[in-house]
């Protein structure tokens, strides 16, 4: 398969209208479909539709193939899986894989120690565990999140999530007791700050919350994304975890980090919470954990994962075959693609930094590794946000064969696959600077 994309058809092909108009017919319409691709295969940072389109995937499936589309290493290990054992259930049998997997994983963990690992199917599966988990261990029932954030759709970790309205309309009452304050969102600081006279005041008015509104003897937990993801791919200064840690030590806080988007090597480290020095006590992971093979995982500190047999649990959770498509990854992230989103990540912010200076209407370039956002604006001045344009862009691109997705009102995330190379990288970038021109000029 070309390493670079090629389009055939006309968007979408004749194969694709057939499918969507059965998928239209007969799936439920609660999915979000930007773009008419169905896809039939995919290989490295490529994918194919049904019509023979091949497309550069910029978004990864929503950053979970972190090895890319069929990595031949990962898929012979669910193959030789597979045809040894699929499944057993974890919660009633012993897999030695399972154990080996939660072995390798806290050798991985951030800041050292001795860590426990609880398998489940999914990121919002790793959020809910993290939420038990935190509140069996405190005693505590109450949590605190951040504006922007998503951390799932299942009831519990959907109360966490404040990322857009649509997402939590007509499911409530959710779980009472979370109260979500404003993220270290620096280039639009709700505090009217700029990060050269920024005293934390999104830390300091936690400590308002506490002292007003939320007893910190009845808080478990606070949830944060290192990187906040579908808020607009936002990075952090390090004095918030500074900070942040040092107030939940404080008061007894536990720190729950979600790193279901920005872990596993995206970053350009195992995980987004190493580039800020910051150790949570309880981790939340999935999407790359396994390259596209349904795994989630809780991990916490030894002495947190206390609750005894029967308290928490899942049937598929540590499948078999999800298992060994992750050790398979979690060994290629460690020979060469961590290094490679480092690599390759830093090859494209340096040349996209300089957006905001060509394009009027790109208000800012952010990220770590291959984890970049781009927000676009009406004017640079005001930061007035500008999400027609994005819109315009990410279907342009679409149209030239390359895909990005949108984060947040006005953002475009590049979240590609680990593989992805320098050519590719290149061709991306030129595909959305021609977009961004085009789009600027209508």
């Amino acid at each position: 398969m070309s390493s670079l994309p090629r389009l055939v058809t006309s968007l979408p092909g004749p194969r694709a209208r057939e499918i969507i108009a059965r998928d239209k017919a007969a799936v439920s319409p609660s999915y979000t479909r930007d773009f008419p691709l169905v896809a039939r295969r995919g290989e490295g940072a490529i994918i194919e539709d049904v019509d023979g389109n091949r497309f550069l995937d910029m978004s990864a499936g929503i950053a979970v193939v972190a090895a890319g589309h069929c990595h031949p290493k990962v898929v012979a290990a669910i193959q030789r899986q597979a045809a040894e054992l699929i499944h057993m259930s974890g919660t009633d049998f012993y897999y030695e894989h399972l154990a080996a997997l939660a072995e390798k994983l806290a050798a991985l963990a951030p800041g050292g120690g001795s860590w426990k690992t609880y398998f489940g199917n999914s990121g919002t599966e790793a959020v809910e565990a993290a939420l038990k988990l935190a509140r069996y261990t405190t005693g505590r029932h109450r949590f605190i999140a951040f504006l922007g954030a998503f951390h799932g759709r299942t009831l519990g970790s959907l109360s966490l999530t404040a990322s857009k309205a649509v997402q939590r309309r007509g499911f409530g009452p959710l779980l009472a007791g979370v109260h979500h304050v404003p993220y270290a969102y620096c280039y639009r600081c709700a505090y009217g700050k700029e990060p050269g006279t920024c005293g934390v005041e999104c830390v300091k008015y936690i400590d308002d919350v506490l002292r007003t509104i939320m007893p910190p003897e009845e808080v478990a937990a606070i949830v944060v994304e290192p990187v906040q993801g579908e808020g607009g791919y936002i990075v952090p200064p390090r004095k918030f975890f500074d900070e942040l840690s040092l107030l939940a030590r404080r008061h007894g806080i536990l720190l729950i980090a979600d790193e279901v988007q920005s872990g596993c090597g995206r970053t350009g480290r195992m995980w987004a919470c190493e580039h800020f020095g910051f150790t949570p006590d309880i981790l939340a992971i999935a999407k790359g954990i396994a390259s596209g093979m349904p795994l989630g995982a809780t991990m916490a500190r030894a002495e947190l994962m206390t609750w005894g047999p029967g308290a928490h649990a899942s049937t598929f959770g540590g499948n078999p075959v999800s298992i060994a498509a992750s050790l398979a990854t979690l060994e290629l992230l460690e020979q060469e693609l961590v290094d490679n989103a480092a690599r390759i990540g830093a090859r494209m912010l340096a040349r996209m930094s300089e957006w905001p200076r060509r394009f009027a209407g790109v208000g800012e370039v952010r990220g770590l590794g291959l984890m970049i956002g781009v927000e676009f604006v009406k004017d640079q001045a005001t930061r007035e946000r500008n999400p027609e344009l994005r819109n315009r862009i990410a279907q342009a691109a679409f149209e030239r064969g390359v895909i990005v997705l949108g984060a947040g009102p006005n953002s475009i995330r590049l979240s590609p696959p680990l593989v992805l190379t320098a050519e590719q990288a290149d061709f991306a970038m030129e595909t959305l600077e021609e977009c961004i021109a085009r789009a600027a000029a209508e």
